[in-house]
């Protein structure tokens, strides 16, 4: 298992992980990081915890906003896929019926 030196907010954390996610880890970190520094431009130094919490607030309500957003879009992909079948499904009968109607003539 790795060890990765990370910072948030001026205070250095050592985190384990798994081999290999050093850097992900570190992007990670970088990412709260920032967003606990929007804090801190915004309502100031108001102690770590209570900062940390925040930005995992933030980050969280973006998740849950990004997990509403693709389900949309998988419902929206869903029904495109049910027209398209139905209109692939229209084309067929219609060439069924066009052969079927030349047969009936020959």
């Amino acid at each position: 298992m790795a060890q990765v030196d990370v910072s948030v907010n001026g205070q250095s954390y050592r985190i384990a992980c798994e081999d290999g996610q050093e850097d992900r880890l570190v992007d990670l970190a970088t990412m709260v990081d920032e967003k606990v520094l929007e804090l801190v431009n915004q309502i100031g130094q108001v102690g770590s915890n209570r900062l940390l919490v925040m930005a995992a607030l933030i980050i969280a309500d973006e998740l849950v906003d990004l997990k509403n957003e693709a389900g949309s879009l998988q419902e929206l992909e869903d029904n495109t896929s049910q027209q398209y079948t139905v209109l692939a499904l229209q084309e067929i009968t219609k060439r069924i019926e066009n052969i079927a109607d030349q047969v009936e003539q020959a």
